[in-house]
């Protein structure tokens, strides 16, 4: 497969205030996503294993009911099953990477 940008790839909001680009591979999803500043992210949990890289911005992000404050260029880990939700409180960019592929974002 020859590479692609993000910004080729169709676009579409998935919560009010954030809009996400998606790759599924055979194995995993990469996401891309935006967040305008007061965006909620509903606690929730999945299957799927996910790292989330903060790009840019100031992200809140509650994690198995701890919130963490998250800044560009910060790291988590979310374990399959876990607990998790968040609130962007500046505009954000963000990449999520998620194993076993998100069959909910194709």
């Amino acid at each position: 497969m020859k590479p692609v940008s993000f910004q080729d790839l169709p676009s579409r909001e998935t919560l009010p205030g954030m809009t996400g680009r998606f790759m599924h591979g055979e194995k995993h999803t990469l996401a891309y996503w935006e967040a305008k500043a007061g965006t909620l992210l509903p606690v929730h949990q999945h299957p799927h294993e996910q790292m989330t890289y903060l790009l840019s911005g100031t992200l809140e992000m509650e994690l198995d009911g701890v919130v963490h404050t998250l800044q560009a260029h910060d790291v988590v880990l979310i374990p399959s099953n876990v607990a998790h939700g968040g609130k962007a409180i500046t505009d954000c960019r963000l990449i999520d990477s998620f194993s076993p592929v998100r069959e909910d974002y194709k």
